[in-house]
């Protein structure tokens, strides 16, 4: 199975798509805007004046999430360019995900982009352009990007650790779960390794010097002792082996490339590399169902497991059709929605997302 061919969010806008099921991603995006604000500044006072500034979202999928990024960086460009006495730079931002992204749905809702831009009087042209291609990889000619951001897209590693595919070693389990060996811990974790290093490679090639970038990383305490939703989603699929509805051996042949990295081990990664200078790291911890709560605090424990397992779906639905076919998906979606939430209160799960601002050392 093919990562890059079947790691999509569900598309399109219908009950279970990711456009209409991203209320999580937009309050990282929100709780990560300082951090982004203060590189958009340091890159202003480095760059202004300038003819055009080159941004990159990469991972961006789709939805209205997919903008917003662009948009709260386009204002904190304005807002320099007025306290600078700078004239404001012509803009080209790349939006990039794996080519099966829905990019049709984003470039539909340029047309109301550009309308908003010109009514905040933005004087130059902002050009946008799709980037589909893996960013485990080179994406831009050297030294021709000014930022770089991501957000929830690098704990998706490029493969399934090849030991877990030949040597069927995390048998019962999609992730690195509880009952998962070392060997499946240090395979997911290599994995990680080279894909973050390729990572960082790849985007020191192309920053001009001084060049920034914000990365926000699902991330755990520690990744062999994880509290992972994929594990819970994984339960429900035993389950359903145990009622005959799944075969065992479709299920002992799936892992989720997916891997939440501690603070240590990304901090190392980065230092080994070799590139970058870290200038913020920021944790943020909160329940699964934090987001859910802060949109609207008077919903019950049965409507926000609903809405949290819709938004789950929206997210890993793709890739568990590719290998367990559609027809059980309504099935494992009710379990899950059944018991997570408990299941959460009883591991005393929650998430761990780490922001970090980086900058090009040379």
């Amino acid at each position: 199975m093919e990562v890059e061919q079947v790691l999509h969010m569900n598309g399109a806008d219908g009950r279970t798509s990711y456009a209409n099921n991203s209320l999580l991603q937009r309050a990282v995006i929100s709780w990560a805007k300082p951090i982004v604000d203060a590189s958009i500044e340091k890159l202003c006072c480095a760059n202004l004046p300038a003819e055009c500034l080159r941004i990159a979202d990469l991972g961006c999928s789709s939805g209205p999430n997919t903008l917003l990024v662009v948009s709260n960086v386009i204002d904190k460009i304005q807002n320099m360019c007025q306290n600078l006495n700078r004239r404001p730079p012509s803009l080209q931002v790349f939006l990039n995900d794996l080519p099966q992204n829905d990019f049709n749905t984003v470039f539909k809702s340029l047309p109301g982009f550009y309308k908003k831009l010109d009514e905040r009087k933005w004087p130059e042209p902002c050009f946008i352009a799709g980037m589909p291609g893996s960013f485990y990889g080179r994406l831009f000619p050297k030294n021709s990007v000014n930022f770089f951001h991501s957000s929830y897209s690098l704990h998706w590693i490029s493969k399934v650790p090849k030991g877990l595919v030949t040597e069927g070693l995390n048998e019962g389990n999609i992730c690195i779960a509880k009952t998962s060996p070392p060997s499946v811990f240090n395979e997911y974790f290599e994995q990680f390794k080279n894909d973050f290093t390729v990572f960082l490679r790849s985007r020191a090639e192309e920053l001009v010097p001084q060049g920034g970038m914000v990365l926000t990383i699902r991330g755990s305490i520690n990744s062999h002792e994880p509290h992972s939703i994929c594990e819970c989603l994984g339960l429900k699929i035993n389950d359903m082996v145990l009622e005959g509805l799944i075969e065992k051996k479709n299920l002992d042949s799936f892992n989720i490339p997916y891997y939440e990295p501690t603070m240590e081990e990304l901090m190392e990664l980065i230092e080994a590399e070799g590139s970058f200078r870290l200038q913020d790291l920021q944790v943020f911890k909160h329940d699964w169902d934090s987001f859910i709560k802060e949109a609207d605090s008077g919903l019950d424990k049965k409507a926000r497991a609903g809405i949290f397992s819709t938004h789950i779906r929206s997210v890993v639905e793709p890739f568990l059709v590719s290998h367990f076919g559609e027809g059980v998906m309504e099935d494992l979606f009710r379990r899950f929605e059944k018991d997570v939430l408990d299941y959460m209160e009883k591991e005393k799960c929650q998430s761990i997302d780490m922001v970090l601002s980086l900058t090009k050392e040379y």
